[in-house]
């Protein structure tokens, strides 16, 4: 944040960094300590009345940790935001977000096909605050700017959307929040700051999973919140402080570790991603193919004016699909039939468009439709690791065949 003129690539490895002062050590120290010696009067322990709890001396983990706001410092950084608070989870950062800025009376405009934690919290469970809450095709801007009252305070939407890979015009979405004093926030997991900086785009929040891209690694569970430092604030001092679902030294330090290769990674999955992609669209056992990179993307035009690479992430659907995915989870050698995304390795698994309409979405008519339009009847969702991507096409070439 102190270093104007860098470029992005060069804040994921020196954001925030700070030189060990007694051991001039490099890479980040971890600060295990839960809490720290202080001088009478340095801090209350409530969030009540502190505007700025980072502008304290470190008193208590759950606040604020040295590894922690290393983190925090990196991620607000890269994406050029003015400031950043780290969570426990994806899911925590979202619900941090929401019930900070949102109360009884407010309304929420949420995207009906998002992260499934940040879809289900929304639409049940908010509304038992009495939050009102509509769901809206965030690539349809007509609907979005539809949905608006007077009492919208937030627009929460996710791009692409996990798990079926549609957009939304960030830029478009925030001159209507804008327009109606409302703030955007962006769940930008799939797209990381390697493709798409949502502040650059009028988003006044970007959120990320840290547990995927970022991390990279599959073995850190981490959320953060980016945006204006008043925003950010606030949103520390009341779900940071009260909702205790602080980020852990240890996940800090190792979600430090996984930024600083975030770029060369990203890259070298996106690229193995559009030539699996293109593969794929050729197999025979393949019905179609959705991918941003893809001309055949229905928002390939905005995915090249929003995006500087595709991502890691591909879906495809074939006939008879639960023994494909049976198949698959007997036969894949190198990549893996699991959950989660965005790891080193590659993992594959099987959304069932109905069970997904069970469990979370509840998507009639035309949003029944839309997502089929992207889904059809369940899509193999697969997050692209560091493999080479020929050994990555041959095993899904021979674990697809019958």
């Amino acid at each position: 944040m102190e270093s104007p003129g860098l470029r992005a690539e060069t804040l994921a490895l020196n954001g925030g960094l700070v030189i060990d002062p007694a051991t001039h050590a490099i890479a980040p120290n971890i600060s295990m300590s839960v809490n720290n010696v202080l001088t009478p009067g340095d801090g209350a322990f409530s969030a009540d009345g502190v505007s700025d709890l980072t502008a304290l001396p470190y008193l208590y983990a759950r606040w604020t940790n040295p590894t922690v706001r290393q983190l925090e410092q990196r991620m607000a950084a890269i994406e050029a935001t003015e400031e950043a608070l780290a969570t426990a989870t994806g899911v925590a950062a979202i619900a941090g977000t929401f019930l900070t800025l949102l109360k009884k009376g407010d309304h929420l405009i949420v995207s009906d096909v998002c992260y499934a934690g940040a879809n289900e919290l929304a639409r049940r469970i908010l509304p038992d605050y009495g939050v009102e809450v509509t769901a809206v095709n965030m690539s349809r801007i007509e609907e979005v700017a539809a949905a608006f009252r007077p009492n919208t305070r937030l627009v929460h939407c996710e791009s692409p959307c996990n798990p079926i890979l549609r957009l939304t015009d960030i830029a478009a979405v925030a001159d209507l929040a804008r327009d109606k004093k409302a703030l955007l926030s962006v769940d930008s997991t799939l797209a990381t700051p390697v493709a798409t900086r949502p502040a650059s785009l009028g988003a006044d929040l970007v959120i990320h999973s840290l547990t995927k891209f970022i991390n990279g690694h599959g073995d850190a569970l981490g959320g953060v919140i980016c945006g204006n430092k008043a925003v950010v604030e606030k949103i520390r001092s009341r779900a940071g402080v009260y909702l205790g679902a602080s980020l852990s030294a240890q996940n800090a330090w190792l979600i430090l570790r996984g930024i600083d290769t975030l770029f060369p990674r990203i890259r070298t999955m996106s690229q193995s991603a559009g030539r699996l992609a293109e593969f794929l669209s050729t197999h025979p056992a393949v019905r179609t193919v959705t991918y941003p990179g893809l001309d055949s993307h229905p928002q390939h035009a905005l995915a090249k004016h929003q995006m500087r690479v595709f991502g890691g992430m591909v879906t495809f659907q074939t006939a008879a699909p639960h023994q494909v995915a049976a198949r698959l989870a007997k036969k894949l050698k190198v990549a893996h039939y699991a959950f989660s995304l965005g790891h080193q390795r590659s993992i594959v698994v099987f959304l069932d468009t109905d069970e997904m309409m069970r469990s979370t979405y509840r998507l009639e008519g035309e949003g029944l439709s839309d997502y089929r339009s992207f889904a059809g009847d369940g899509v193999f969702r697969v997050s692209v690791g560091l493999e080479a991507v020929e050994d990555l096409i041959e095993d899904f070439d021979q674990a697809l065949r019958p």
